[in-house]
């Protein structure tokens, strides 16, 4: 793995970390939005050796791990707020990273 893939993947584990420990996914999708913005704009800042299109690529999983096709696991549609999240970091960043595989490999996630 290169210096370049590392780095974002940190940057995508400490962005989940954020998501989770903020409480964004109860947001309304507005807010989810401005939060996820300034969000990235610190981590550009933190992770400078990003490209652009790397940040880009984070606020995108970012925002789909907020809104997801599939409610987070009590059947509600992805544009309520949700009342508790119960993923822990890790399962997070499993699910994200079963998304960025798909996507990879040109299936729809």
């Amino acid at each position: 793995m290169t210096d370049r893939a590392k780095l974002k993947d940190r940057a995508r584990d400490e962005l989940f970390s954020h998501i989770n420990r903020c409480g964004v996914l109860q947001a309304a999708d507005k807010d989810q939005e401005q939060w996820l913005g300034e969000t990235m704009e610190y981590l550009g800042e933190r992770y400078a050796d990003l490209a652009e299109a790397d940040l880009k690529e984070l606020y995108t999983v970012g925002l789909r791990f907020c809104r997801p096709a599939i409610a987070h696991g009590n059947g509600r549609k992805s544009t309520e707020p949700e009342a508790s999240v119960d993923l822990s970091e890790a399962e997070a960043k499993v699910e994200v990273e079963v998304e960025v595989e798909a996507v990879a490999e040109g299936s729809p996630a």
